[in-house]
């Protein structure tokens, strides 16, 4: 009974309390409490005694009940305090007001994510999962593109961006490791992008390796689009024929971050490939200038002022050029290399734009000119190669080194498409369409030279 007093007691004047009454009712709180200081005593003696006794008369229940902590308890306080967002990931709110479909399509994947990602409970589940998903993510974006429902790229990149915040508040809830998480999201990012979907039909003749980039430039406009990524989604998987020979495809993209970059990504990925599998073609692309560009000599240096899509500088400028990171030390090798596309042929491609044999370059020494040849390109320092002193200059600068330091001999090179203004369904189909028929131009001198 006197339990039930004092908590009445007590829960009244903790109304007084919130509800501001006057001091008097106060006053009668402090006596309240002081004239039964000493009965409450009593009573939590009397109960500390009671319960010591009855743990001692069942010692082994109470040694074989271990704590349990649920999930759900875990993460209700994990929710709390969510992943800190990337620079990337703090765009989707404006990405989503730009584009409204988006809004729909994340919130119904946030469902199903949520649901497989709670049913992980390891760090070895969680990255299969997010593996898994990835994988999904990649396959189901390159339908869409290929059935033109939607023909669009950047519906790819924003839902990754929307998903990887999910992934690491599981990976917080498991209690991974930093260097759990960064593996967690580098499976998850390698599935997303079709890094890991790279896979080759015994009977192919012809096989051709694609990359192309994330969208980018987006603090200048939210809604851009990227044709190269379109070209890589609409091309993954293609299977045909090309002057008798059976031709398969397979692509993958590439974010636009030179942190990924002088952190080897490329080259992890693309040696495995380069050593296992005999490329009859291989082609990076990216989005340039007013027509499509065959990019011939790519430089060692980056110059570009254009950031990244985490607002990172090239850490070089036109009169500071500097080499990217490869293994952790400035990259080694020659100023410029050459690319080995069939460029004539490329050229006789049919239709709305231009290709050009670009060769402009910039050099230290000289400035900018029109090089003839690499070898009036030796003793030069490198500042602009034909593709620029952006990522999409040393992603071709990157891999031809690569093929040349495992000794390989297969067409390969840089394309720039057109650029676009945001994103334009009818232009975005008529630069996929020339740069499919430049591929099989390119094929058709890869396959009458197969022992290339």
């Amino acid at each position: 009974m006197m339990f039930g007093t004092v908590r009445g007691q007590l829960d009244r004047f903790k109304v007084c309390l919130v509800l501001r009454v006057p001091m008097r009712d106060l006053s009668m709180l402090v006596s309240f409490i002081a004239s039964r200081a000493a009965r409450f005593l009593c009573i939590a003696l009397a109960c500390s005694m009671s319960l010591g006794a009855a743990a001692q008369q069942a010692p082994d229940r109470a040694a074989s009940m271990p704590v349990q902590v649920s999930d759900q308890k875990i993460e209700s306080k994990v929710e709390e305090k969510k992943s800190i967002l990337t620079i990337e990931e703090e765009r989707l709110t404006d990405a989503l007001n730009a584009i409204p479909e988006l809004e729909a399509q994340i919130s119904d994947l946030k469902v199903v994510w949520s649901a497989e990602l709670a049913a992980s409970h390891s760090l070895t589940d969680l990255c299969n999962t997010v593996e898994r998903l990835g994988l999904v993510l990649w396959r189901n974006h390159s339908g869409a593109v290929q059935a033109r429902d939607p023909f669009d790229d950047r519906a790819l990149y924003w839902q990754r961006l929307a998903m990887a915040p999910l992934a690491r508040d599981r990976a917080d809830v498991l209690g991974l490791t930093a260097s759990e998480r960064a593996t967690l999201i580098a499976r998850f990012e390698q599935a997303s992008r079709g890094q890991t979907d790279v896979h080759w039909d015994p009977s192919s003749d012809l096989k051709v390796l694609m990359t192309g980039f994330d969208p980018f430039s987006l603090d200048r406009r939210i809604d851009q689009s990227n044709p190269s990524g379109l070209i890589a989604l609409a091309l993954d998987g293609q299977r045909f024929e090309v002057a008798g020979h059976r031709v398969e495809i397979n692509s993958a993209l590439f974010p636009v971050r030179y942190g990924d970059f002088d952190a080897d990504v490329l080259e992890d990925w693309l040696e495995p490939i380069f050593q296992s599998t005999s490329l009859g073609l291989f082609l990076s692309v990216s989005m340039g200038r007013d027509q499509f560009d065959l990019e011939r000599f790519p430089g060692r240096r980056r110059s570009s002022t254009a950031l990244g899509n985490l607002r990172e500088h090239t850490g070089g400028s036109q009169a500071s050029p500097q080499p990217p990171l490869y293994r952790g030390m400035p990259i080694d090798g020659a100023e410029f290399v050459e690319f080995s596309l069939p460029a004539a042929a490329m050229q006789l491609a049919e239709g709305a734009f231009q290709i050009r044999d670009n060769r402009r370059v910039a050099t230290l020494e000289r400035g900018s000119f029109i090089a003839r040849s690499l070898g009036e390109l030796q003793d030069q320092t490198a500042v602009l190669g034909s593709g620029g002193g952006y990522l999409s200059n040393e992603i071709s600068y990157r891999s031809i080194r690569l093929a040349e330091s495992l000794n390989l001999d297969f067409p390969m090179g840089h394309i720039h498409t057109p650029s676009i203004q945001g994103h334009d369904s009818l232009v975005l189909s008529t630069i996929l369409d020339q740069a499919r028929r430049m591929v099989q131009q390119a094929l058709i001198v890869s396959g009458s030279d197969p022992g290339r």
